[in-house]
């Protein structure tokens, strides 16, 4: 299939099979319904990429009505693997394998499922590599680093017949569920705007310098399919978010996914019309950090409903009254809404209702865990068996990545531009030159090739 063919197919799978929180498992295909596991079988469960968001981990996986197992602990770095497990002995009674080679892994035909929270430039490649050995996957944010893997992903959960859910697990909450379909039953009228925002006070980053591979890391393992080079200083542990574009996405995909995914669906909005970036390195001038720390973006759709960005990495100053959340406007009324509790206003400003979550997932510290990710992630394995549909199926999480990718190709080329709101693909020249990630040439045939 030819690549303006192929944007074309996922395009118009993701806006027409799966809508917005209301896909149903009847709408699978007959190769993914026929991949459905069957409702009372235990999955074996693989655990990829041991870091921040393992304790998102342990609940569902230890909670007996998800009827899972633990079959392996798997990471580049074996002391990543050994603090795991013993932070896993808090809530299993028995012990999973620790295996290095994530390849050996995928091998195991005992798997069912893998849990890919590996750094981002591992994320697709290692769904699709998953998928190609009969796993369905539950991939951490962000899904895909450019618009390329954004069709790759979606287009082998359709070659594959996998479940592939992307880690966006406000999707799960129930307060966020809750105001939601409010505002879509029309609460605040006609919903027409909303600001997606994050604050957070970043320190200095470390300038890279070359440096011997830490102990017990595999460090060819770890980059993977990104482009080889030699180790730095800071690069394995979480710095690598901020040392240039081989590894991560900045925090479009580190944290504007999350709100700007919740702000899409509050609008009922697909692929935007148009994209505006401001952005910049605006402190620590001289540190380590290469892409910008601050950005207001803004995404204009049909009906000319807009969503903006407002993105502060480096400066805590809560500009709508928290650290992370959106603000949607409409002919009515307005709602706040963050992982914590939402306020509805009427047109007047005065509050109509407020209801918390209750949960311990909120703000904007590192680290995983809450209640959210455990609904999220039980609601991936009961897609799976077949019993519910998924709260983030990835044909639609992945339209919200778009925008992701479409600011952070706006930011680097520092441009403006239209998008074909039907295809995806960008009316720039410039910007449709990084609609794909170089790879490590000898990785290519392992994702590429679905």
């Amino acid at each position: 299939m030819g690549n303006q063919n192929r944007r074309d197919f996922i395009i118009k799978s993701a806006l027409g099979g799966l809508g917005l929180a209301s896909a149903s498992s009847m709408g699978m295909s007959a190769q993914s319904y026929n991949n459905i596991i069957g409702s009372n079988d235990r999955l074996h469960v693989a655990i990829a990429g041991l870091g921040r968001r393992l304790g998102a981990y342990f609940s569902p996986i230890a909670d007996k009505k998800s009827n899972v197992k633990l079959r392996y602990l798997c990471d580049a770095k074996q002391s990543q693997m050994s603090r795991a497990a013993e932070r896993f002995k808090k809530h299993i009674d028995y012990n999973p394998q620790l295996e290095q080679d994530i390849f050996k892994v995928l091998d195991d035909d005992k798997v069912d499922v893998l849990i890919n929270a590996m750094p981002d430039h591992w994320h697709t490649p290692g769904a699709i590599m998953a998928m190609k050995s009969g796993k369905h996957v539950y991939v951490e944010k962000p899904s895909s680093c450019s618009m390329e893997e954004n069709e790759l992903l979606v287009e082998a959960t359709k070659k594959f017949g996998k479940i592939v859910q992307m880690g966006n697990q406000q999707r799960s909450s129930v307060h966020t569920q809750e105001i939601i379909n409010k505002i879509h039953e029309g609460a605040i009228g006609h919903a027409y705007k909303a600001i997606a925002f994050y604050s957070n006070g970043r320190g200095e980053v470390p300038v890279q310098k070359k440096a011997a591979v830490p102990e017990g890391l595999n460090w060819n393992l770890w980059q993977g399919p990104a482009v080889h080079r030699e180790y730095t200083s800071e690069t394995w542990d979480y710095n690598w978010h901020w040392y240039g574009w081989n590894y991560g996405t900045a925090e479009m995909g580190n944290n504007a996914t999350h709100e700007l995914d919740i702000a899409r669906w509050a609008l009922n909005v697909n692929l935007p019309q148009m994209v505006e970036v401001e952005s910049d390195k605006r402190h620590f001038l001289d540190d380590g950090w290469e892409m910008y720390d601050t950005m207001k973006a803004r995404f204009t759709f049909e009906d000319n409903k807009q969503i903006e960005w407002d993105g502060k990495s480096r400066n805590a100053y809560n500009t709508y009254g928290g650290g992370r959340g959106v603000v949607i406007y409409g002919t009515e009324g307005s709602v706040f809404v963050n992982r914590d509790y939402y306020k509805l206003f009427d047109r007047a400003g005065q509050l109509i209702a407020e209801v918390k979550s209750g949960g311990k997932e909120g703000g904007v510290a590192l680290g995983g865990g809450g209640d959210m990710s455990t609904l999220h992630v039980m609601n991936f394995f009961d897609t799976i068996r077949g019993k519910t549909a998924a709260n983030a199926p990835i044909a639609d999480a992945n339209i919200s990545m778009a925008m992701v990718h479409y600011a952070n190709v706006s930011s680097r080329i520092k441009q403006s531009f239209e998008v074909d709101h039907n295809k995806g693909t960008m009316f720039n020249r410039d910007a449709m030159e990084l609609w794909a990630k170089p790879y490590e040439e000898s990785w290519k045939s392992k994702f590429l090739n679905l």
